[in-house]
């Protein structure tokens, strides 16, 4: 059993199915098979124009089939062309091939010509097409000699090439002597004869090697032609101006092409700026599918061009001056075409029909017969054929009616030829397709069980399922010219056997066929939508269920194509995942499950996603004194949109290497309107943000030198401030080189007593940062003004600022000190303020000086005393003093402070501070424990802060859970540094706490334990150090 599967194809609609099937069944069914006597048809040969390599064998192709089989003869420019005696030609056994060998001796422009080849047997003859062969050419170019070009920077420039004729024409390039391609773009670009045209020129044009080159393609050579030198002067450019058209030339031209090629219109402008191309058809619209722009819309190209497609084209060439229009009016020829070609046909002795040639074109083309290679008119008269305009009737034909005719359709730009026999036989039906083929589909889709069959005359065909029953009809199922059975919808139940049964007036065949009907394969689980930073990984999944007789296999593409053969990438059962992803592996994943009867697949987007790539050519428009256009071409956002661009600019002028910021525009814009200062060397780059970040810098613009101006602005931070007492120190911050606006900055700096009636004086100085005004008055109020100038002009005028010539010391102290004790460790001091004119500065402020005298020593050198300083800010005229010791005896005065320093010291004031309450004694030992008595010794406090007038001691027992008993108070004289105390509890811990007093108040006390004891001589004193005591 034969298995035939149902092909896997595109489905069309059921109109367009049926028309195609009949029309493919129609030609099927007069597949005589080869076995039966039959007239010969051309199979294969070559083409009408068939252009050879004159290094090669000459070949021309011509096969035929038919029964018996034919033989071959051959006509060379229209008479016979005996090959046997040309030794270099030989005809291929079994065919009409010719091979002339020209490789050995021979050449290729001998056998030039027109050739037709006859295929006869005693049924008919076939004709070929007129073959006509033609070696390729591939010529030098001729001798001239090139003038070296030069012209100014701006005018417009076509450079020629003018290849030589070819044979096929060549494809024209221009390169360099380095064979590097030329640059092309709006402004340069080579034109459809191959010129190469320059809207406008620049000085980077200027070069040694221009060079068009030739290649011939059929023989594999490249011509060039000689260099052109160009050579632009790099002056002003020209004045800029409208467009005006290179090529072609003049307001209106004319266009005519052939139906089904390809129709080229081209205009291109020259101008200053360059213009920019556009196109319009008159009266319609450009057929969206079929238009398309080359060479930066200087070329309109329309495929598959048709009548339809004649009319009046237009060109537009635009730049900012205006605008230039040409017309191109377009006709549209065709060579003959098919309307309807003659077919085969096969009759039976006395049946009738017809053969059809029918064509069209334009002009329309003419229709003539021939009958086996001669025209009707003066081949053999056969009664049963009659013509008929385009078509051939036969009646009642016999045997002899056989023949093979020919349908020539010509005009001016071609011709048709087409050959359909007649063949005359009485055959019973025979079933040409296999018996017992089995047919597997997919359910729910057509099945078409095939019954290729012939007989003559042309049988009927029926079908039958499982071998019973009446004949299939056309309700549920279609039956085609071909005998191909057709189900529309193939269910599961549609599963059997179908017989075929053809039957014609000699006989009757039979043929049995078999269906199955399979599940459809499906994803049931597709890969879904990505997006992943660069570096993780990501997977895919594919799940799938299909027919359980059915082995599928699962294939992964990237982009329609194979995966990339990348370690990275490993597919395991239906998972596809991708480790380390790269910014290439963004794109259309897809999962191809594929059985024996169908295939189905699904897809995914993977978007990686990174920092967008840097902006690119850059280019600076609209440039004027303070203001350039900047433009730029987004680099790819890298599935990131883009948020904003960023715009910095360098000054090489002033600071080379160091960016600044310029601004930043949104991510939807190309173009930004900057502000420029004068005198700056600009160049500026762009970066792109999205939310990933920041990209690279763009490549830096052209550099954009702005004209110098005078400063817009003055010197900031102004100060006046003397550092002598006879001087006036006139400070300032420089501008930088940016906002100097031009060469040759200086300042003017201007100066004049505030409270005088003098006129300004002033200096012009360098570029510096300060002067100096020397011999002024000490501390007098001065006004200043500093202003910025250079060899343009000058900045507006400055503002005025007010400072002080150089301070001198203060002359007098402040008078009327007083001193009020508020306590024993706080004082408040008073005076009274020293008038301005002898601070002789700016007032810093009032300083006192105050120190204790020592006991003991009141002779002691006084530069030995430690004295204290406090200031007091600004004008005030009282203040405290803290931190004094008690019961002490302190000396004080106050000076003025200014800028420069103190002035002299007012008259020494003494006070005396109050009692206050002492520190702790200094030591404590507890010494001699008895059975009931404790002696307690001290020192006294280390500063009594006044007289002492007594101890208090307190004591307290303490029991073994450290409660405490009741608390004995004890006074003691001042004059006692020892204590015994008596009739204690003996075994018994106490807990003491012992303090002096003084008028003031109690001091700080400190605490210790101790325990009586059963032994009297056993306990030994234990001395409380002060760094010990605990003190309240």
């Amino acid at each position: 059993m034969q298995l035939k599967i149902m092909p896997r194809k595109k489905r069309l609609p059921a109109g367009r199915v049926a028309l195609i099937l009949y029309l493919c069944q129609m030609i099927s069914a007069l597949e005589v098979p080869l076995d039966l006597v039959q007239p010969p048809t051309i199979t294969q040969q070559s083409p009408k124009d068939y252009i050879i390599d004159p290094r090669e064998n000459i070949v021309i192709q011509c096969k035929a089939k038919g029964k018996p089989p034919p033989s071959f003869s051959w006509t060379r420019n229209g008479t016979h062309f005996d090959i046997d005696k040309d030794p270099l030609v030989t005809m291929k056994p079994g065919s009409g091939t010719l091979t002339i060998n020209i490789m050995s001796e021979g050449k290729a422009e001998t056998y030039e010509g027109v050739y037709q080849c006859t295929a006869r047997n005693e049924r008919g003859a076939a004709i070929s097409n007129n073959i006509v062969v033609r070696p390729s050419r591939s010529p030098l170019w001729t001798k001239e000699k090139l003038e070296p070009i030069t012209l100014r920077n701006g005018q417009s420039l076509v450079l020629p090439c003018r290849p030589p004729l070819g044979l096929p024409p060549p494809i024209i390039f221009w390169m360099d002597n380095s064979f590097q391609r030329l640059p092309q773009s709006e402004r340069v670009s080579q034109g459809l004869n191959g010129d190469l045209y320059f809207s406008n020129v620049l000085p980077e044009d200027t070069r040694e090697d221009y060079i068009c080159y030739a290649r011939f393609n059929h023989t594999q050579t490249i011509q060039q032609k000689q260099p052109i030198s160009v050579k632009v002067i790099s002056a002003k450019p020209n004045r800029e101006r409208p467009p005006t058209f290179l090529t072609p030339e003049g307001n209106t031209s004319n266009k005519e092409e052939l139906r089904g090629n390809v129709l080229s219109l081209e205009c291109i402008a020259e101008g200053l700026p360059t213009p920019v191309i556009y196109w319009i058809k008159e009266d319609g619209t450009l057929p969206i599918n079929r238009t398309f722009y080359r060479n930066f819309k200087k070329t309109l190209q329309i495929i598959q061009v048709s009548e339809a497609d004649s009319g009046n084209y237009q060109c537009i060439a635009k730049n900012a001056l205006g605008a230039v229009h040409h017309t191109i009016s377009v006709t549209v020829k065709a060579a003959p075409y098919w309307i309807l070609a003659p077919q085969n046909l096969v009759l039976s002795p006395g049946e009738d029909g017809s053969l059809i040639c029918r064509a069209h074109g334009n002009p329309k083309p003419r229709i003539s017969w021939l009958s086996n290679g001669v025209p009707l008119e003066i081949a053999p008269d056969d009664p049963s054929r009659k013509i008929d305009g385009d078509t051939i009737i036969f009646s009642n034909v016999q045997e002899r009616s056989s023949a093979v005719y020919q349908c020539n359709a010509s005009n001016e730009y071609g011709y048709l030829l087409a050959n359909a026999f007649v063949n005359v036989l009485a055959e019973p039906p025979r079933i040409l397709t296999s018996a017992n083929t089995l047919y597997q589909v997919i359910a729910n889709r057509p099945a078409l069980l095939d019954c290729a069959f012939f007989g003559s005359p042309l049988p009927t065909v029926e079908w039958f399922r499982e071998a019973k029953g009446s004949a299939l009809r056309d309700d549920i199922y279609i039956l085609h010219e071909n005998g191909t059975l057709e189900i529309p919808v193939a269910q599961k139940d549609s599963t059997g056997t179908y017989t075929c049964v053809a039957r014609n007036k000699l006989g009757i065949a039979k043929n049995e066929v078999h269906l199955e009907i399979k599940d459809p394969t499906r994803i049931i689980k597709q890969p879904e939508y990505a997006v992943v930073q660069r570096g993780s990984t990501v997977s895919f999944e594919c799940k799938v269920k299909h027919d359980h007789t059915l082995i599928p296999t699962i294939t992964w593409l990237k982009d329609n194509g194979e995966l990339p053969s990348d370690g990275r990438f490993t597919v395991d059962k239906d998972h596809l995942e991708v480790a380390d992803v790269r910014d290439g592996d963004g794109g259309t994943y897809t999962c191809v499950a594929n059985t024996t009867l169908d295939v189905v697949s699904a897809s995914a987007v993977l978007s990686v996603v990174d920092v967008p790539n840097p902006p690119f050519d850059l280019e600076l428009t609209d440039q004027l004194d303070k203001s350039v256009q900047l433009s730029w071409t987004p680099g790819d956002d890298n599935n990131s949109p883009i948020t904003e661009f960023i715009i910095e600019y360098e000054d090489a002028m002033h600071e080379a290497g160091l960016w600044h910021h310029q601004t930043k525009v949104s991510g939807t814009q190309t173009t930004a309107q900057l502000k420029l200062s004068p005198y700056v060397n600009y160049s500026f780059r762009v970066m792109a943000v999205n939310s990933l970040g920041r990209s690279l810098p763009s490549e830096a613009s052209e550099q954009y030198l702005t004209k110098a101006a005078e400063p817009d602005t003055n010197p900031t931070a102004v100060e006046g401030l003397g550092s002598e007492p006879d001087n006036l120190v006139i400070t300032w911050k420089p501008l930088n080189g940016f906002e100097s606006n031009g060469p040759g900055l200086q300042y003017k700096v201007s100066w004049r007593q505030k409270d005088g009636d003098d006129e300004w004086a002033s200096v012009v100085v360098a570029n510096v940062s300060k002067y100096i005004v020397s011999g002024t008055p000490t501390f007098v109020p001065y006004l200043i003004k500093v202003q910025a100038l250079n060899d343009v002009g000058f900045a507006p005028e400055p503002a005025v600022v007010m400072g002080h010539s150089g301070e001198d010391l203060p002359m007098v102290a402040p008078g009327n000190v007083r001193v009020n004790v508020v306590n024993s460790t706080l004082a408040e001091v008073h005076w009274d303020a020293v008038p301005l004119k002898s601070i002789r500065g700016h007032l810093q402020g009032y300083r006192i000086y105050y120190w204790k005298a020592q006991e003991g020593s009141p002779k002691r050198n006084r530069r030995h005393i430690e004295k204290k300083i406090l200031t007091f800010q600004g004008s005030k005229t009282h203040g405290m003093l803290p931190g004094l010791e008690p019961f002490s005896h302190y000396t004080l005065n106050v000076r003025v402070v200014n800028g420069k320093g103190e002035g002299p010291a007012s008259p020494d004031r003494v006070f005396n501070t109050p009692e206050g309450v002492p520190s702790a004694p200094s030591s404590l030992k507890i010494v001699n424990p008895t059975l009931d008595s404790l002696t307690l010794e001290w020192d006294p406090p280390s500063r009594p802060n006044g007289i002492l007038t007594e101890y208090t001691l307190k004591y307290q027992p303490i029991n073994s859970t450290h409660e405490l008993g009741p608390l004995v108070d004890l006074k003691i004289p001042a004059n006692k540094t020892r204590w015994t105390l008596k009739n204690l509890n003996f075994s018994t811990r106490y807990k003491f706490y012992f303090y002096a007093q003084t008028a003031a108040g109690s001091g700080s006390q400190i605490t210790e334990e101790a325990v009586t004891t059963v032994d009297e001589g056993a306990g030994k004193g234990k001395i409380i150090h002060l760094h010990d005591f605990i003190h309240v």
